[in-house]
């Protein structure tokens, strides 16, 4: 069963910061026949947006209704996601969420009733991590005869919002998910040495409060161990609980994933590594942009989707993706070489 079809092509996007913006560009870029509405807390930054996107999008008020209403919502701000998306599906509006908070996250999981019951589709995480992570992990375990545990690791943020969430995460208390139950650790521990793509290279990495570990086992529902860290300098660990001691930059720098799936093939132990070496903010924004884009064409199904769903195509997730300049890289590694 698949989303409904609508002739209606109005998309709009709550947030227009590093990765609300970036995805407003996205999606007229890829369909001249797409309209958008721009919501921000702060007008002038919905009206910036919009002098640089043209006609084909308007500013307009939070919650305002519009006619016609969209047929897609998409929440590109950091969190308070909840009330915004059970309104838009109760009035059949499919709804897209970047987030990354824990608990706004755990609260739209609870939605997949309503969605269902209002013939709408709600994708929650997509992002980069969640929401890349998510793809690659799928694409990887096609590989695989059993999978057994995912690991995911990133480096970089996005806009200052992301950086400052960033921050809190590795203050907060981290998920983890072994044997099939829920862990709970200190964030700021647990360091791992992370290969990421080049020009990346290697980061010490931290658990910190991230969403994979929440979200992955339900994509994944036979995996028995999943972790999600974050690199992080010494500085940043030591002033995790204080507010942040310089202001975020307003466009993140480059930013990279990493997800290592291990389990069985042919009987043997094995272990595949892929990441993406990309701007996170642009990272996040095509993710979220291929989701909404799905929608508006009817590819996905009813109900609660989360990227790294059995049910999606992934294959064609990716390829959009890799099409739209976010490339994954595998690892090669032997006795004597390795390498991305």
């Amino acid at each position: 069963m698949t989303a409904s079809s609508s002739a209606n092509r109005l998309v709009r996007v709550v947030g227009g910061g590093a990765v609300g913006a970036r995805l407003a560009r996205a999606v007229l870029a890829a369909d001249v026949s797409v309209e958008l509405e721009i919501v921000d807390a702060q007008p002038e930054v919905a009206n910036a947006l919009i002098t640089g996107l043209g006609d084909r999008a308007r500013a307009v008020g939070e919650l305002g209704v519009t006619n016609p209403e969209p047929q897609v919502v998409v929440l590109a701000r950091p969190k308070s996601h909840l009330e915004i998306a059970s309104k838009a599906l109760s009035a059949g509006i499919h709804v897209v969420s970047v987030c990354d908070d824990v608990a706004d996250v755990r609260a739209l999981l609870t939605l997949d009733r309503l969605a269902r019951r209002h013939d709408a589709t709600i994708v929650v995480g997509a992002a980069m991590s969640p929401g890349l992570s998510g793809l690659v992990a799928r694409h990887l375990a096609s590989r695989l005869d059993e999978l057994d545990e995912i690991h995911v690791a990133v480096h970089g943020t996005g806009g200052p919002e992301c950086a400052i969430q960033h921050h809190r995460a590795l203050g907060g208390t981290a998920l983890g998910w072994h044997d099939r139950s829920w862990m709970e650790r200190p964030a700021g521990s647990g360091r791992e040495l992370a290969w990421f793509p080049e020009p990346i290279g290697a980061k010490d990495c931290y658990r910190a409060e991230l969403v994979d570990p929440l979200v992955l086992p339900r994509a994944f529902p036979e995996v028995r161990r999943v972790t999600a860290r974050m690199s992080a300098t010494r500085r940043d660990r030591l002033t995790a609980r204080l507010p942040m001691l310089t202001p975020p930059h307003p466009e993140g720098g480059l930013g990279g994933l990493r997800v290592e799936l291990r389990g069985q093939r042919n009987g043997e132990r094995v272990a595949l590594v892929a990441g993406v070496a990309e701007r996170t903010a642009v990272a996040a924004a095509q993710v979220a942009a291929v989701f909404t884009l799905s929608l508006l064409r009817s590819e996905l199904p009813v109900g609660l989707v989360l990227p790294g769903d059995v049910a999606l195509d992934t294959d064609r997730l990716l390829e959009r993706l890799a099409a739209a300049g976010v490339v994954m890289h595998e690892f090669v590694g032997t006795e004597s070489r390795s390498s991305w």
